[in-house]
């Protein structure tokens, strides 16, 4: 049986995946890293699916115990520090944790291939943040545009990826890495554009919130992907792509975060809703023109988005809803 470990299982885009694996591959072993305080809520349907695996990408030890004991085929790096606004409030537990992290990790796996023949595929989930602000006329952006990183977690992702591509060049470790694009849907952090405004909506229809919802910027430019095509995506990518290079994934919708926010608005029934720009949601720095070529991905897997965004913001906007519903 094929062991997979997911790193940050608990998280948004780790649980998605787990679900994902356990739903098409029944015969893969799913494997989580957790840290034992993390909340299990993204994870509670497939809890006695999985193992869970408790460790920590800072303490180097915990994972060579770990990959020593179950030795997983597949590794996918899901974990990180990800809310970019935090970064700039903590950029060394940001850095610690993205880029120390990532480091441990690359370390143990390098550590058993010495000792004891080790070979795991290695998916380095990297970021589109790396690009930066682009130039107009580098729209889409390809894998070979320059890095421009405009936060201390798009640092971060710039360290993670060069350090993948460092240990494949000098071990051989076959690392495969991803810049993802925009990707969305329930479980979302509350923190992040499209879950918080839907948040913010099914507050308000349940009379828990004034009728003002708080924005940043909204004049953004961003191609969105619904999550559920991501990590089909991810799947794809281990079983047919080539250690060592770097992949853009992304969607096919493009529009700004003003015109997204409308689409939610229009899915609500409530119609007197105030948008009003909250400065504390405006970053010292910002990222506004992200627009994806994902040529090179598609060539190798044939893969495509099937999920119009419409139906990913009806889902994002029930998922809070039902929130609201249980905790009423």
């Amino acid at each position: 049986m094929q062991k997979v470990l997911i790193t940050g299982i608990t998280g948004f885009v780790g649980s998605h995946l787990a679900d994902y694996i356990l739903e098409k591959s029944p015969r893969t072993q799913v494997l989580g890293l957790s840290r034992w305080w993390e909340p299990k809520d993204n994870i509670k349907q497939i809890l006695g699916k999985i193992t869970l695996c408790y460790g920590d990408l800072v303490d180097l030890p915990s994972l060579e115990i770990i990959l020593a004991e179950h030795k997983p085929d597949i590794i996918f790096h899901m974990a990180a520090q990800s809310y970019v606004d935090f970064s700039f409030l903590a950029p060394v537990a940001t850095l610690d944790t993205n880029v120390i992290g990532t480091a441990n990790l690359l370390e143990a796996i390098r550590w058993l291939k010495e000792t004891a023949g080790y070979d795991p595929i290695v998916h380095i989930a990297s970021s589109s943040e790396c690009y930066g602000q682009v130039k107009g006329n580098e729209v889409p952006i390809k894998e070979t545009n320059p890095f421009r990183p405009a936060s201390p977690y798009a640092v971060s992702k710039v360290a993670e990826d060069m350090l993948a591509f460092q240990y494949w060049l000098s071990w051989k470790i076959k690392t495969i890495r991803t810049r993802m694009f925009t990707h969305t849907g329930p479980r979302r952090g509350e923190v992040f554009a499209e879950s918080s405004f839907a948040k913010q909506i099914a507050a308000i229809e349940a009379g828990l919130q004034e009728p003002v919802l708080k924005v940043g910027n909204l004049d953004s430019v961003r191609t969105f992907l619904d999550i559920k095509d991501a990590v089909r995506a991810y799947w794809l990518l281990v079983t047919k792509c080539t250690p060592g290079e770097v992949y853009n994934i992304g969607g096919v919708e493009t529009m700004t975060v003003g015109e997204m926010l409308q689409k939610l608005l229009n899915l609500s029934a409530v119609r007197n809703i105030e948008v009003k720009v909250d400065p504390a949601r405006l970053r010292p720095s910002d990222v506004t023109l992200q627009i994806p070529s994902t040529d090179k991905f598609r060539e190798v897997t044939g893969w495509k988005p099937e999920i119009e965004f419409d139906q990913t913001l009806q889902d994002i906007l029930s998922y809070w809803r039902e929130y609201y519903k249980k905790n009423a």
